[in-house]
């Protein structure tokens, strides 16, 4: 059997305006700088704002610290509208509001990460060691949001040795090792420092060795270990006295033993598959601030990303690679009680597939380009309010090299939001956005499916989100409601059942509301908030399996976290999350529409609460040495996550589909020096 004809059949493939924006980012912004200067006062250090929304989370580096966060689930794990599926870091998918990553635009200090390497692994991988900031925009926003961005965006920044180093230091370290007794350990090293007066470099490598995990019950998850290598380099400096720019490079390396779908687990005496993981990026960043009228800001990048599995008794090494570049130049300029953004942006993508085997031929090729322009401006009308408003346009190309298909297609993206200050302590926003996403490249494993192509009528997916909030502040409370709606048209999927074939499957809708809470008293702070959504495709309810790429469903999820600063050199915090069940979900509609079985069936996802716990000691004055104890999954849960693909093992025929266990307990243990 060749792999065409398995990725073919079932049984074996198995087969709007600125609220939420200027909500997200005028609202926003000041909510988390007010939220960000009250943890200052618990912690002098630098803050990782979650922006882009009105339940604004803020996380400092510190907090990823001391839950010793190791994977993208820990790095979001108080962020209540972001959810994370797979316990695996090579299979992890983000999801915005139950919307996969694939619906986001996601960049790493401006690069984006596009495509997907392949459907049954996740496309996002970032170190929570090297993170200075993360913004999250939850739903279509602001023109500036990027192009693709019609489930919101992500953007993760890493450090340099400005945030590292005090302007009367000249060259630091830091030093770090992590032990995980389910099942692992981590290495860090990073060295940092001063070239003369104006320039600065740094360098960091990271390795982590993991074993098998095992789940709550204690029963191990097999094809769960691998190894990781990361390599990182940044140089940076002054050119001029407005003028700087800097260069970065990011090497990342994954490699082990899993599943032939790594999103799925490896059932008892399955094969498992040697899977190697490498991504490289490089990526320019030029800031020009000469006045009020020009602030110039240009970033640009390459990025090349590249799987290969060895299913050694089937087809062999197959390999699919994933090359990125482009460009995004923008202004901003202040013009009396007005800030104009506007810019332009390019990115080209290609998309390479083929097997790594003689005689195995050439395979396929994809390429697709997006070329954008767009303002935003912000106008602030008088003391109390704060008008937000823009316009993108986006132009869309791909072709299907290999199989002779092209499609195009343009739009534009208008948004409005606005911001009220009703009192000293009430804020309201309310905003509409829309945005429109052409056809992209497609994901590099089925790109070459013998029969790959596209709908000739294919449509641009075109999204309409409404969102509204209300803030209440006072010296010792901030706590924001917001409710939210979005729909997307003309959803791109490439369907089961029909080898790699894209069409537009009808329209994704999401709604729901989020509550967030925060309350400060002396050293104690707490935050509780309540998370609801809703999706649905053509009016039924989403699940990670059917609607791979596009969105999956969760129930209601409560969260409450703690944190205590006993003394200057010890901090206690807790974190729980409980999740509702969300039961009765019918499935497998596309396997009765093409005949596949004679009628739909029931998934149950099961509910759970966790715990996690840590501590923190700083014996050293100076804050130089941290030792950190932390305690994930406290009790030990036996659990799926949500937003992992469901449970379908009580279907007939269909039992080894199935979302990945997340992990049992795990005391972690990590000791830290700087220098």
């Amino acid at each position: 059997m060749n792999r065409s004809e398995y990725l073919a059949s079932p049984t074996k493939r198995l087969a709007p305006l600125a609220a939420a924006v200027l909500c997200a980012l005028s609202a926003q912004s000041a909510v988390a700088q007010e939220v960000a200067d009250k943890e200052d006062n618990l912690d002098d250090v630098e803050v990782i704002a979650i922006v882009g929304k009105t339940t604004n989370t803020v996380i400092t580096p510190q907090e990823l610290e001391k839950y010793q966060a190791n994977d993208l689930a820990d790095v979001f794990r108080l962020v209540p509208s972001v959810s994370v599926g797979g316990s695996l870091g090579i299979a992890q998918k983000v999801y915005i509001r139950g919307l996969e990553d694939t619906l986001l635009n996601v960049t790493v200090d401006g690069a984006p990460q596009t495509s997907t390497l392949f459907h049954h692994m996740g496309r996002v991988s970032i170190d929570p060691e090297l993170l200075r900031e993360v913004e999250v925009q939850a739903g279509a926003g602001e023109a500036t949001a990027g192009a693709g961005a019609v489930g919101g965006a992500i953007r993760f920044k890493t450090k340099g040795v400005d945030d590292l180093l005090d302007s009367s230091e000249s060259f630091g370290g830091q030093l770090k090792g992590n032990y995980f007794s389910n099942d692992g350990y981590k290495g860090s090293a990073t060295l940092y420092g001063r070239l003369g007066d104006d320039w600065g470099v740094l360098g960091s490598y990271v390795y982590s060795d993991r074993n098998n995990m095992k789940d709550g019950s204690g029963v191990e998850i097999n094809g769960t270990g691998g190894e990781q290598k990361l390599g990182y380099f940044k140089l940076g400096g002054d050119i001029t006295d407005s003028q700087s720019i800097t260069f970065s490079y990011e090497s990342r390396k994954e490699e082990g033993e899993f599943s032939q779908r790594p999103n799925w687990p490896a059932l008892e005496g399955a094969t498992l598959y040697p899977i190697e993981l490498t991504r490289d990026t490089f990526v320019a960043n030029y800031l020009f601030e000469l006045n009020d009228a020009v602030n110039l800001d240009l970033s640009a990048y390459h990025t090349e990303a590249k799987v290969v599995q060895d299913v050694y008794d089937r087809w062999g090494k197959y390999q699919g690679k994933v090359t990125t570049y482009g460009f995004d130049l923008r202004n901003q300029s202040y013009v009396s009680n007005h800030t104009i953004t506007y810019g332009v942006e390019y990115r080209k993508d290609e998309v390479h597939s083929k097997p790594l085997v003689d005689g195995g031929g050439d395979g396929a090729k994809e390429e697709g380009s997006v070329m954008a322009f767009y303002a935003q401006d912000h106008w602030q009308i008088n003391r109390d309010l704060l008008l937000s408003f823009g316009l993108r346009y986006d132009k869309y190309d791909l072709e299907q090299i290999t199989y002779d298909a092209k499609t195009d297609s343009d739009g534009f993206s208008p948004n409005i939001g606005v911001q009220y200050q009703i009192s000293d302590n009430w804020r309201f926003n309310a905003g509409y956005a829309q945005a429109m996403r052409g056809k992209e490249v497609g994901d590099a494993f089925t790109v070459e499916a013998g029969y790959s192509s596209l709908d000739p009528n294919l449509k641009a997916e075109e999204v309409d989100n409404t969102e509204v909030a209300i803030t209440y502040e006072d010296d010792s409370w901030q706590v924001t409601a917001t409710g939210y709606k979005s729909d997307i048209d003309n959803v791109i999927q490439d369907q089961i059942g029909q080898g790699t074939y894209y069409e537009n499957v009808g329209t994704l809708e999401t709604k729901g509301f989020e509550v967030r809470a925060v309350y400060w008293y002396e050293d104690l702070r707490v935050m509780a908030n309540y998370s609801n959504n809703d999706a649905e495709i053509n009016g039924h309810t989403v699940e990670g399996y059917e609607h791979i790429g596009l969105a999956n469903a969760r129930g209601d999820t409560w969260g409450l976290n703690f944190k205590y600063t006993l003394t200057d050199d010890i901090e206690f915090g807790w974190n729980f999350t409980y999740v509702h069940d969300l039961n009765n979900i019918e499935v497998l509609h596309r396997a009765v529409d093409i005949g596949w079985i004679d009628r739909t069936y029931t998934i149950d996802k099961d509910g759970y609460q966790v715990h996690d716990v840590y501590a923190q000691w700083t014996p050293l004055s100076n804050d130089s040495l941290k030792v950190n104890l932390a305690v994930q999954n406290l009790f030990d849960e036996d659990y799926r996550d949500h937003s992992s693909v469901g449970d379908y093992s009580s279907i007939p025929d269909w039992g080894i589909v199935a979302g990945l266990k997340e992990a049992g307990r795990d005391i972690r243990a990590s000791i830290s020096y700087q220098f």
